[in-house]
């Protein structure tokens, strides 16, 4: 069984990521195997009926595309267990833009999973983004990848994981000890 690191520990990874064959084709959703399975949106929206009649929502996820719309599964939150998404090469940035927008405009409070070319120079600007698992590609040593997530102690500007600038910060600090003088 594969591994994965969640919420910065390794754990195992009881999911199966079903990815479209080579001409595109998606699979049948009888011929999908047992068990947990992330599918990705287009099999999801061509099959959500007969996905979910055949599985628990805590064993069907599903997984965004870089060109995927994130609002087209706002819906879907209570059928489903994560929502992975997909990094098909390293240099290709749109899935952090995917995790903010699940997080802050959709308010998707679930495992969001980072999957594909996941390296760990990544991990700790995803964390930001609202990835709270990541499967690294299976090249990689996850844990050394693991000592990413202490490299960065202080961060300048805002995200998920922070809201508040740095600036702000020291403003609410100096204004905190000038309080308790």
């Amino acid at each position: 069984m594969a591994s994965i690191i969640k919420n910065r520990t390794i754990v195992n990874d009881d999911w199966t990521v079903v990815r479209a064959a080579e001409d595109g084709a998606l699979p049948a959703v009888d011929a999908l195997p047992a068990g947990k399975l992330i599918v990705p949106l287009a099999l999801w929206q061509a099959e959500r009926e007969a996905l979910t009649a055949s599985r628990s929502a805590a064993e069907i996820a599903v997984w965004l595309a870089p060109d995927s719309e994130p609002a087209d599964i706002v819906n879907d939150f209570d059928k489903i267990a994560l929502i992975a998404v997909d990094f098909p090469v390293f240099r290709d940035g749109r899935g952090y833009s995917i995790a903010r927008l699940l997080r802050e405009r959709y308010g998707y409070k679930g495992e969001v999973r980072a999957i594909g070319d996941v390296l760990r120079d990544q991990l700790t600007f995803m964390f930001r983004c609202g990835f709270d698992a990541y499967a690294l590609r299976a090249d990689k040593d996850l844990h050394d990848a693991l000592k990413a997530f202490d490299e960065f102690t202080v961060q300048y500007q805002g995200a998920v994981d922070n809201p508040s600038p740095l600036f702000r910060r020291r403003e609410a600090a100096a204004a905190a000890q000038k309080a308790s003088v």
